[in-house]
């Protein structure tokens, strides 16, 4: 091989090194991210958003302790509607906001327990009526699993993406003719390894009481793919709480709808009741005294 011949094959060989290189480098750029979409003129102010969203992550859902009880309405596009109970407790330890819930109780091999840790270090764990098995940490993929073949996953009730810290402030918007502050979140890395279709999801709060009133799972082009809507709400004694939510998949055009028939607020739960090991105890509701029922 000549010295000529041995530079052209060198040069080639770098060349082919470099694209690589540079390819390798653009891949993960390559992926959809939605570009926010302003509901005004001009780029809203973010730090006044940040300051928004701060607030919520300081209050969370619930200001207290409160025990509700609630029916999963599935409606299939086709098909026949079904309903499914559940119960939950909610409270607060050291890291956040943090609710206990159980869906088909009483039924054996379908009844399911999750533990949900909100905020910034958010967590689950899972257990199944007669599994021999111990609660268990949650992975990624469990969290995207339905609940009871509804349309609803422990990530819709964890909202992790409320406290994603990748997020653009998109303004102030109307939904159900109410103002809301809009969020366009964009996923971390490990979402994205487990729902690599999931590109962003828009987020709205309402103005007034900087709670989430809607929230918009974006796929691949930018189009909703699943949305959770806020229907109305309840007040009980001096603390609001959700009264029914509509989870719907934008492909399936199914729909299952959390409905609150009962709650209890202002209560002092038992010191352990929050921890991931009690999963596997049967807990029991509050006085009936002191559950309010509330109708459709």
């Amino acid at each position: 091989m000549t010295a000529r011949h041995f530079r052209q094959m060198t040069t080639v060989i770098c060349l082919f090194c470099a694209a690589t290189s540079l390819a390798s480098a653009q891949g993960p750029s390559r992926r959809y991210r939605p570009a926010p979409e302003y509901v005004q003129l001009g780029k809203p102010d973010q730090a006044q958003g940040k300051a928004v969203l701060e607030e919520f992550r300081k209050t969370g859902m619930y200001a207290g302790e409160c025990y509700l009880e609630f029916e999963l309405r599935v409606m299939p596009r086709r098909g026949d509607e079904r309903i499914v109970p559940g119960r939950a407790w909610s409270g607060h330890n050291g890291r956040g906001p943090i609710t206990r819930i159980v869906v088909a109780p009483g039924v054996v091999g379908v009844e399911r327990r999750v533990l949900v840790q909100i905020g910034p270090q958010s967590a689950a764990w899972g257990w199944r009526s007669g599994a021999a098995a111990e609660p268990a940490p949650l992975s990624m993929a469990g969290l995207f699993e339905r609940l009871a073949d509804t349309d609803v996953t422990v990530f819709d009730l964890q909202m992790p993406f409320l406290y994603w810290n990748d997020f653009v402030f998109e303004g102030v918007s109307k939904v159900r003719g109410r103002p809301a502050h809009t969020f366009l979140m964009y996923p971390p890395a490990e979402v994205t390894a487990e729902q690599p279709d999931l590109t962003g999801i828009r987020v709205y709060l309402d103005t007034q009481y900087h709670k989430p009133v809607q929230a918009e799972h974006l796929g691949p082009d930018g189009k909703v793919v699943k949305s959770f809507s806020v229907v109305d709400l309840k007040k009980i004694g001096e603390q609001w709480i959700v009264k029914s939510i509509d989870f719907r998949d934008e492909a399936t055009r199914n729909k299952s709808r959390f409905s609150v028939t009962g709650a209890a607020v202002d209560l002092d739960f038992p010191a352990g009741l929050f921890e991931p090991g009690m999963l596997k105890e049967l807990i029991h509701p509050p006085p009936t005294d002191r559950i309010q029922k509330i109708a459709p």
